[in-house]
């Protein structure tokens, strides 16, 4: 089976339906692309995949090595420590914090003392705290993000900002990334070391990724196949060639311009 095999997934609010009889199957190792205009469900069904949402109808089944789990309906802790991790079209950091703890923030699901340990700071809270913050500090160190580690994350520039969200995500320790428009709001220079970003994260962590992104050429030039959705419907899959010269693709969201780019 797949890494993760989406079956009819639904989601309907009253009378609407935002994502309706998705199907998609993600290979362990892909970067599969999921494009659309906007308000065609994207972000919906990324927070099915992802917990937020409670599917209507449907399955979301995740494959590690033969261990097979059903994730529709699981809180969204549960998700991520399942292997899913996500970032947001909005970013979501804790700003107040440094970019330091916000990293070692998404690593306490992985800890190995309890709240008793905790509480009374035993030997093996202080050897677990000193192993994440080291984990912690060595993610940064591979992201270039190492000498701004006690920077307020508020103050960092919009780019570097997407790519600690980025490397918060990776703390989990993720099988399957989700990236909701990581690219947005960016400039050229920032979108291209982006770019760079997510080709590492594939090269050195062997990860799965989903990527949501409205710059055509980003998706065009990285992803190994792509889905498309059109008012919840999936329309289109296949490789990047084929979904550029895709008639119905054209129509409902690239346009004659784009798609001969």
């Amino acid at each position: 089976m797949s890494l993760l095999k989406v079956e009819k997934l639904t989601k309907s609010f009253g009378g609407l339906t935002a994502v309706s009889n998705v199907n998609m199957e993600i290979e362990k190792g892909e970067l599969v692309g999921l494009i659309g205009p906007n308000g065609a469900g994207k972000t919906t069904l990324f927070n099915l995949l992802t917990g937020v949402y409670v599917p209507s109808s449907g399955q979301i089944l995740l494959d590690i090595e033969g261990n097979v789990k059903e994730l529709g309906g699981l809180k969204p802790y549960n998700v991520t420590k399942s292997g899913l991790a996500r970032t947001f079209q909005n970013i979501r950091l804790f700003k107040d914090l440094t970019v330091l703890d916000n990293v070692r923030i998404a690593m306490h699901q992985n800890v190995k003392y309890g709240m008793i340990r905790a509480f009374f700071h035993s030997n093996k809270y202080f050897e677990e705290e000193a192993r994440m913050t080291k984990e912690a500090e060595d993610l940064l160190e591979i992201f270039n993000l190492s000498g701004k580690k006690n920077e307020l994350a508020k103050n960092l520039p919009y780019g570097e900002q997407r790519h600690l969200e980025i490397v918060r995500a990776m703390a989990t320790k993720p099988v399957l990334l989700l990236l909701d428009e990581p690219a947005a709001g960016m400039n050229p220079n920032e979108t291209a070391a982006l770019t760079g970003l997510i080709q590492k994260i594939r090269k050195d962590y062997g990860l799965t990724v989903l990527l949501i992104e409205h710059d055509m050429s980003l998706v065009m030039k990285i992803c190994e196949r792509i889905y498309v959705l059109d008012y919840g419907m999936l329309i289109a899959a296949g490789k990047p060639e084929e979904i550029r010269n895709n008639k119905r693709v054209i129509e409902a969201y690239l346009g004659e311009e784009v798609s001969h780019a």
